[in-house]
């Protein structure tokens, strides 16, 4: 998930916390505790005990707790084997481990790919 030009872990909403309200945040949020609001990151990951009621939109999501709400990836959308998602999933990428439970929607989209043709010289 991280490669040397991701970002750092920036933004943490510990185990015994509790938010309400949206976030927006530039690098990695991680959430182990519970949250009602949308979240936009550049990278959201889920703790075990951790859940959301809200929308998730960022680069990828890990999800190992559980989530009521629509999630939107660019890149990766991965449910853990103890993870819960009750919403739609809009990614390029979605991966579920054994024992995740997903109930609603998904639709993956792919980059198209450029095709450049060359013309001979006579």
């Amino acid at each position: 998930m991280f490669s040397k030009n991701t970002e750092k872990l920036e933004s943490f909403i510990g185990v015994n916390s509790s938010f309400n309200g949206n976030i927006e945040t530039k690098g990695t949020l991680r959430i182990d505790g519970i949250l009602e609001g949308n979240v936009n990151a550049d990278w959201i990951i889920l703790g075990e005990k951790a859940s959301v009621k809200g929308d998730l939109m960022a680069r990828g999501i890990m999800i190992g707790g559980s989530v009521v709400g629509n999630l939107q990836a660019k890149e990766i959308v991965e449910i853990k084997s103890k993870g819960r998602v009750s919403g739609d999933i809009h990614s390029s990428k979605l991966t579920i481990m054994e024992g995740g439970l997903f109930d609603g929607r998904s639709s993956m989209t792919r980059e198209e790919s450029k095709i450049v043709e060359f013309q001979a010289k006579n």
